[in-house]
């Protein structure tokens, strides 16, 4: 499991710590976000611009949108680096 921290710029400045679990034998990553109550499970072969929608359409419920837009950018770049 990694843990990385994603500091938000817009708005008031945050900070949420997101923990990553890459399942390789499933080939999928979960995602989760405990500040916000938030979580989601990610297939490897998702491609990134529409990985990206789905996480921030799934954050815009738990945050104000251009929180979610920095947050589903900053997953889908620690995602795609594994």
């Amino acid at each position: 499991m990694k843990i990385r921290k994603a500091h938000i710029t817009s708005g008031q400045p945050k900070t949420y710590n997101v923990y990553l679990h890459e399942n390789k034998k499933e080939y999928k990553t979960l995602v989760a976000v405990p500040d916000i109550e938030w979580s989601m499970s990610i297939a490897y072969e998702d491609e990134k611009a529409q990985l990206e929608q789905t996480l921030e359409q799934s954050l815009n419920q738990r945050v104000e949108i251009n929180e979610a837009r920095e947050i589903a950018q900053k997953i889908v770049h620690w995602v795609t680096e594994m």
